[in-house]
């Protein structure tokens, strides 16, 4: 591992905000890059800006801080090879491994010690026809899949690939996202958001058959300003 390096756009600790680990103090691992442009993303600084870092020196940086969790996150993190042995040496050394990916990149290429959140994409997100269906077929009872949801339209469509795919049975848990609402003349790329409250409403008067899901909120926009950037 002596040499080889990521190209990381930032390293932090703070509060997990979503999947099922939502709550729990985490430390995130950014690396840029991205070959999705997503209507609603967040995270548009993370495309291009970044440090090229050691991967040794990362591992370093991760361990320093008092958690067993981390999350590898982006951009799209699974675009650098060479995350895959950040990957491993952060298992090997007792990490909780979280990784956030888009449903276009091939997971079956992960540690299996570590636990893939694919973002399946809708939609709304203008980026649909990227999904890697087969993705599916290896999601395990640790992994988590989620969908952002913009409209009714989303939330339908969503629905159709969790009752087609018995998501539920697949994976640890099925996770809806509504995109969060910003305040007027800060909507991203012309995106309000999604009020909870709506998408709510939609899971209880005509949830998935037969499959449990679990909506979720940003909840690190809750606790600091929703622009910040390191939390």
């Amino acid at each position: 591992m002596d040499g080889d390096t990521l190209r990381i756009n930032e390293i932090f600790f703070s509060i997990q905000g979503e999947s099922t680990w939502a709550g729990c103090p985490c430390v995130f691992v950014r690396l840029t890059g991205c070959h999705l442009r997503c209507t609603y993303c967040d995270t548009e600084y993370a495309f291009k800006e970044g440090q090229t870092q050691q991967i040794e020196a990362i591992v370093e940086q991760v361990c320093a801080h008092p958690t067993s969790l981390v999350q590898i996150t982006g951009g799209e993190p699974l675009l650098q090879k060479r995350v895959h042995q950040l990957i491993t040496a952060l298992c090997d050394r007792g990490k909780t491994v979280l990784i956030e990916t888009s449903g276009a990149c091939d997971i079956n290429v992960c540690d299996e010690r570590a636990i893939r959140i694919l973002d399946i994409k809708t939609p709304g997100s203008g980026e649909d026809q990227r999904n890697l269906w087969s993705n599916i077929e290896h999601l395990s009872n640790r992994d988590e899949v989620k969908f952002v949801i913009t409209s009714r339209e989303d939330y339908e469509w969503a629905k159709g690939v969790i009752e087609e795919h018995n998501l539920a049975s697949r994976c640890r848990a099925v996770l809806l996202s509504p995109v969060f609402e910003q305040q007027p003349g800060l909507e991203i790329a012309g995106v309000a958001g999604l009020s909870p409250r709506e998408l709510a409403q939609w899971m209880l008067e005509e949830p998935p058959r037969g499959n449990p899901v679990r909506m979720q909120t940003q909840l690190h926009k809750h606790i600091w300003d929703p622009q910040m950037r390191g939390v």
